[in-house]
Parts: C-alpha cells; structure tokens; sequence
C-alpha cells in the first residue's frame, strides 16, 4: 500500500492510497486517516428503577445544523488509554464523573472512507463535576437529560441519527435490561 497525503489537517489527515485487491488489481481509494475517538453513554438510575440517558447538543457545522448526541472526542492526547479520554470528554462536554464505566464495544465509523475507529463505553454512577469546554461547538452546547425509553424510541423514528449515538442508546438499553 503506498499513501499521497492531499491534505494535513488539525486532527485528520486525508490521503490517496493505492492497493491492491485480492486479485492483484491495484486502485486508488481517498481515506481520511483518524486518531479514532471515543464516545459515552451516561446513564443516570431514578429511585423507581428507571433509566436516563445524558445527551448533549451541540452545532455540527458538516450538518449546519445542531445534533444531540451521546459525548464524545477524538483521541488527540497521544498514549492516551480510551477509558482516560472517555473520562476527560464526560467531564468536559457533560460535567460529568463516572463512578463506572463500561466498554460497550469498539466500532469502525466508516469503512468505506476512514479508518476511523471509536471506543464505546457505558457511564454509571454519575456524579456531578466541573465542566471543560473546549472549543467553539462546546462553548454553546446544552446538556439534555432522556428517559432512556425515549431515546430508544427517538431512534427508531430517525429523530437521533448520529452514528455513535444510536450504537450507544441501543446497546445501552441492551445491557441494562440484563441477560436475556
């Protein structure tokens, strides 16, 4: 595999590789190289036994358009294990500390154009701590609080479309209704 680098950005590189496939072709594929990130479900229990799901929302300038969304970040702190940026991005974007945390899975974002890879963890125990807002888009960001029923049914009527978000909910609800 041989790689041109078109563009060097803060956070991602994007490159033109050249492969080869299975059969010997060699072709040419634009990737976006990533650091990878991390994303949080933060789950909060009520007295009754029931389950909040902590999203926030923030403006996606890709979309021009404000997202709720489970928090989340890049991988930008080089050595960084994914529990500790997992940690620092809950307090940061959600002012939040996690008692317990969970890793739910590890997924690749989009195959077809980023090597992209995110670590996916359950947050529990919350309690609250000082915000660290970094950056334009979290300078405005509104911390929002779901039943997670809600959010689940906010998925399936399209009305949560971020990728990292519907994993999230989902797998979330999985494992706190415990085995099945």
């Amino acid at each position: 595999m041989a790689e041109r680098p078109v563009h060097e950005g803060h956070i991602w590189r994007v490159s033109v590789l050249t492969v080869q496939a299975p059969d010997g072709h060699r072709f040419e594929r634009d990737t976006v190289l990533s650091p990878g990130a991390v994303a949080v479900v933060p789950v909060l229990a009520d007295p009754e036994g029931g389950f909040s799901v902590v999203l926030v929302r923030q403006y996606r300038a890709a979309l021009d358009t404000d997202v709720l969304e489970i928090p989340a970040g890049m991988r930008d702190v080089d050595g960084e294990p994914p529990e500790d940026t997992a940690r620092r991005e809950l307090l940061e974007e959600a002012g939040l500390i996690a008692g317990h945390l969970e890793p739910l899975t590890v997924f690749h974002n989009a195959v077809g154009m980023t090597d992209a890879l995110t670590h996916l963890f359950l947050a529990t125990e919350l309690r609250q701590g000082a915000h660290d807002r970094q950056g334009v888009e979290e300078q405005a960001m509104e911390v929002v609080q779901v039943p997670l029923h809600d959010a689940v049914a906010m998925v399936g009527r399209g009305e949560l479309t971020d990728a990292k978000t519907v994993i999230g909910v989902l797998l979330a609800e999985r494992m706190l209704a415990g085995p099945r």
